[in-house]
């Protein structure tokens, strides 16, 4: 069972994904809140394997909350989805660097919505393809970060390859066999390169691979 946290100051847009949730025989919301604060609180008693938090609240909003959730110790295993009305922003952008496991747009389809919490739970990095593109525009349009890049380097040449291929929005299954490896091998490879990193998740990254320069698409 997929245990999933709503935290959004709306309560029709509460009320909308919890419907669309509680229907599915293998997820169930373990708790609403409308403001960030009481979503971390709520988030520290349930424990939920999702957090659905809306980026923008008054109090406190969805990048603080994320940061805390993300910070805390005891609750390594809970993966935050940010949502937004706004497509790539500041705002959401300082959610993933803070620990958001991705982010979605409102208007996704519910069958497309349902399918994200359960590829969140899984642990997998969960990037709207919309916002994809401009975040591959951002990066584009700027330098490489020094700092990244370096942290870079105490990564082995396979693993690099296959943040790349993350970073590409591939699965491990899809990695695995553009590297010509097994699943396992390619997990573990990704796996070593977040600890290297100082990765909490995939979307991180993703984050980082972009930030180092070592995915450089061509310019849109």
């Amino acid at each position: 069972m997929i245990r999933v946290l709503l935290v959004d100051d709306q309560p029709l847009i509460r009320s909308g994904f919890r419907a669309l949730l509680d229907a599915e025989d293998d997820i169930q919301v373990v708790g609403e809140a409308g403001d960030g604060g009481d979503g971390v609180a709520l988030a520290r008693q349930h424990h939920p394997d999702v957090v659905l938090v809306d980026v923008r609240m008054p109090g406190v909003d969805g990048i603080e909350a994320t940061r805390r959730i993300a910070a805390d110790p005891d609750l390594t295993a809970v993966h935050v989805v940010v949502l937004t009305n706004y497509g790539l922003d500041e705002y959401v952008l300082g959610a993933l660097r803070a620990g958001a496991a991705g982010f979605l747009v409102k208007d996704i389809l519910p069958e497309d919505f349902l399918h994200a919490v359960r590829v969140a739970a899984r642990g997998d990095a969960l990037l709207a393809p919309s916002i994809t593109r401009r975040l591959i525009e951002r990066y584009v349009a700027h330098p490489p970060s020094p700092t990244a890049t370096t942290a870079l380097r105490q990564l082995t040449t396979r693993e690099r390859e296959a943040v790349t291929l993350v970073a590409q929005g591939m699965s491990n299954d899809e990695i695995a066999a553009g590297m010509v490896i097994t699943p396992i091998t390619a997990k573990t490879h990704i796996n070593r390169a977040m600890t290297k990193l100082h990765a909490r998740d995939r979307a991180q990254l993703v984050v980082i691979a972009y930030e180092s320069g070592l995915v450089t698409p061509p310019k849109p």
